[in-house]
């Protein structure tokens, strides 16, 4: 059996996975991930683009392929050592906020770092901070209720930040918000995962949001259609394409 890439801290092969009804959801997708990177995967809606992310997650088993996390084959993993994996190394931001409406907005933000066995004051402290950077701090008290689509789903982008997961999957991470607020909350999400050296894997329909990633890997119907290398981009350059592969 071929070993992953050193250099990678995410690698699949050959994953497969179709719906109920029969539908293929994604067929035969490799790709790598090295440590540190920010990748999009574009694609219209329905290319199979939240399925790839659940599986590379271990949120859904692949029917078939191989999925591995630092060496580590999470295909092989079963039900429970997966949901450690996810909670202690991964986070995840849904296309539609999903908060705990019993928890006021701090609480919900710290909830991923208490769950890791951090202190209540000190995950208060960290999630402050991420919430005033995506502009919600003023909220911190309030309950889910109580606040606009937008600002929930900045919440949500928050909680996902504030633990500092080796990996971030973020599903359209700003379908809810308009878009006027969508660069700033991008800015926010990829400044945040490279000053902390989060590896962040975004599935996006959006050619904006894709051009703020270090790579793009194109899907249409469930499978790989062509790979985008963008270069870096300066504070007075907007991102080019180039080196197209097929």
């Amino acid at each position: 059996m071929e070993a992953p890439p050193d250099n990678d801290v995410l690698w699949a092969r050959s994953l497969h996975f179709r719906h109920q009804d029969g539908s293929p959801g994604i067929v035969g997708i490799s790709l790598g991930v090295r440590e540190g990177e920010i990748l999009a995967v574009s694609g219209p809606r329905g290319s199979g683009k939240t399925t790839l992310l659940r599986c590379l997650a271990g949120l859904t088993p692949a029917q078939g392929g191989e999925v591995w996390f630092n060496s580590t084959a999470v295909h092989r993993m079963g039900p429970l050592t997966r949901e450690r994996l996810r909670r202690d190394r991964f986070g995840w931001i849904d296309p539609a906020p999903v908060l705990v409406p019993e928890l006021n907005v701090w609480e919900n933000t710290a909830l991923p770092l208490m769950l890791r066995g951090t202190g209540r004051r000190r995950a208060k402290v960290a999630a402050l901070e991420w919430l005033e950077r995506l502009d919600v701090g003023d909220r911190a008290r309030s309950r889910p209720a109580e606040l606009q689509q937008a600002e929930r789903q900045r919440v949500s982008i928050a909680r996902a930040l504030a633990p500092a997961p080796t990996i971030l999957f973020a599903d359209e991470p700003t379908a809810p918000l308009h878009r006027a607020d969508r660069a700033h909350v991008l800015r926010t999400l990829t400044t945040a995962a490279r000053s902390h050296g989060i590896t962040v894997v975004l599935a996006t329909h959006d050619a904006e949001t894709a051009a703020l990633a270090d790579r793009r890997v194109s899907l249409l119907d469930g499978r790989r259609v062509k790979t985008v290398h963008l270069p870096p981009v300066t504070e007075t350059e907007g991102r080019a394409e180039c080196s197209l592969s097929v």
